[in-house]
């Protein structure tokens, strides 16, 4: 019965009055508002609003068509930045399945804040550093082949580390031989430190070659051996309430910095104890005196902070390092860092096989390359099938394949856990990245028929029909859309708005014939058109409205797929 409908039932409790005299009560506040684009009316317990569509029509297309692929872009965040700490695979392992999420979550969020005008610093926070480099060294020693090293790097590292606790569960010793060769490797030990190098760089040229195809860049490569040997000793020092050469205590903290030492000896190791806030116990250093997961982060993070003064900083982790982070936020705001309060873990459900969890431990991994190799594969064969002669096919078929997949992990609820299917990631049916794609090219399609740019002085009143008002509509809700999906850290709000940009506007497209003109009538009588529909203005007036709207949407639609990280295309 409107457009929009307030409900009044939640407030009659609050109110102490019926939700009939509650919508009354509104609709004739609203109505002395005497706004003159949108009429409203009370119907029993609800508040009904219709807009008028001209005049919808002509803010939101006058504001789309002028901003252009910005449209919903904003400047909230000049002069801040934002810092997000995504993908971080592990080095010396496969780019699994697995890595997908942080990958595409976290490029999704950096593109999401730069349209809110921040400055976003990216950061690959690799696990290059840890007791599994040990596990590799004394792998390597013992059953390493110089050629498979070589040839492919990264499938025979991670055969030595499974290998490795193979071999454990028949020889304990193996384990004291890993820490003692991580130890060494801490210590500086030349052959220790050249091996982890050739590990750490044979790794990284495989991993390149994925973020190329996914569209995947940071602004600093960093990891977590960085952070290892003085920058975790200086954290150590700064637990204990010492001041610590370089580290300018009026940015790092408050007035209110402890006095003492927040650390405490542990069966030799130190800790800070957390367990009265039902944290645990957080471990900063080993009683071997070997550093920790958790006292890199917090070198990190004062060491980000030093650099960026960021306004946030974001950890896309998996939601298994929920304890983690919230050990690591906490001991940051003991140590009386303020600015610990800006940062947030942006935890997400894992990725999954229908029969359970994949484990690089096990060896049971599917390498994201693969998925992707497939998903392409697939896409070539709907287009040899659909479009056959369609120029650049292979090129089409990676961007078709590879949004397929972006769109499958971006656009659900990030906590949810995913149970990957192939036939679901694939499908080429209904709320899918091909759809996004498809619909964008449509939309070009009929812009380069018309031959001329959709002008900006169009009749807004000749955009009546049902279908045309809810496009506007949608095209209406991105700018806040955009805004959300960045504040709350949630993709799928962008991607679940664009859905409703191109399901509305293929209905538009299917029911009101946009390139409408006389000439159209007289001259070319095998194009179908619904006289009774367009006979009140069968002109150029009608198509250029049609236009407008055609071009706000090939905008938003064009803008959108570019922050999922899926390739727009022109033809399909």
């Amino acid at each position: 019965m409107g457009d929009l409908a307030l409900p009044a039932f939640r407030l009659a409790k609050e109110l102490h009055l019926s939700p009939q005299k509650i919508a009354k009560d509104c609709t004739n506040a609203i109505i002395l508002l005497k706004e003159k684009s949108f009429e409203c009316e009370a119907s029993g317990a609800y508040v009904n609003v219709r807009i008028d569509r001209a005049a919808l029509a002509r803010e939101v297309l006058g504001a789309a068509l002028a901003a252009g692929e910005r449209y919903g872009f904003s400047d909230d965040g000049s002069g801040k930045t934002v810092v997000i700490d995504f993908s971080s695979p592990n080095t010396a392992k496969h780019f699994h399945l697995g890595h997908l999420r942080s990958t595409v979550i976290g490029a999704a969020l950096g593109r999401l804040f730069r349209a809110q005008g921040y400055r976003v610093v990216g950061i690959n926070y690799l696990g290059d550093w840890g007791t599994q480099f040990g596990k590799l060294i004394v792998a390597f020693r013992k059953w390493g082949e110089e050629a498979r090293l070589e040839a492919a790097p990264v499938a025979h590292l991670n055969d030595l580390y499974v290998r490795f606790h193979e071999e454990a569960e028949r020889e304990a010793g193996l384990e004291d031989e890993a820490r003692a060769a991580f130890k060494a490797l801490e210590a500086g030990d030349a052959e220790a430190r050249a091996l982890w190098e050739r590990f750490r760089a044979a790794s990284l040229a495989e991993f390149e070659k994925v973020y190329a195809r996914l569209g995947v860049s940071f602004e600093v490569l960093s990891g977590e051996s960085e952070y290892a040997g003085k920058p975790s000793q200086d954290v150590a020092s700064l637990l204990e309430g010492k001041q610590v050469a370089g580290y300018d205590e009026r940015i790092l903290f408050a007035e209110r910095r402890p006095d003492g030492s927040l650390l405490e000896e542990s069966r030799g190791a130190l800790i800070v104890n957390l367990e009265d806030e039902g944290l645990k116990v957080c471990l900063i250093r080993k009683a071997d005196g070997a550093t920790l997961y958790a006292t890199r982060d917090l070198a990190a993070a004062i060491d980000r902070y030093r650099e960026y003064k960021f306004a946030r900083m974001l950890y896309v982790v998996g939601a298994d390092q929920r304890l983690h982070f919230r050990q690591v936020f906490r001991v940051l705001e003991r140590m009386g860092c303020e600015w610990a309060a800006r940062c947030k873990h942006v935890d997400f459900g894992m990725m999954r096989f229908k029969d359970g969890a994949m484990s690089s431990r096990e060896g049971k991994v599917v390498l994201l390359s693969e998925v992707l190799d497939r998903a392409a594969a697939r896409a070539r064969e709907i287009i040899d099938e659909k479009n056959p002669e369609l120029a650049n096919k292979d090129a089409a078929a990676e961007a078709v394949g590879v949004g397929a997949i972006l769109f499958e992990d971006l656009a659900r609820r990030r906590v949810k856990d995913v149970a990957f299917d192939w036939e679901t990631a694939l499908s080429f049916d209904g709320e899918t990245g091909p759809y996004l794609q498809y619909t964008r090219a449509r939309a070009a399609s009929v812009l380069r028929k018309a031959g001329r740019e959709a002008p900006e002085d169009f009749d807004a009143s000749l955009l009546a029909e049902d279908e045309a008002a809810a496009a506007l509509a949608a095209l209406s809700a991105w700018p806040e859309a955009l805004r959300r999906a960045a504040d709350e850290c949630e993709p799928c709000i962008a991607a679940t708005a664009l859905v409703e940009v191109a399901s509305t506007f293929n209905n538009f497209y299917n029911a009101c014939r946009i390139l409408v003109t006389a000439t159209d009538i007289t001259v070319n009588a095998k194009i179908p058109i619904d006289a009774t529909r367009i006979s009140h203005d069968p002109n150029r007036a009608l198509s250029d409205a049609r236009l407008a709207l055609t071009k706000a949407t090939l905008s938003v639609l064009t803008a959108g797929l570019g922050i999922l990280g899926i390739t727009p295309l022109e033809e399909m």
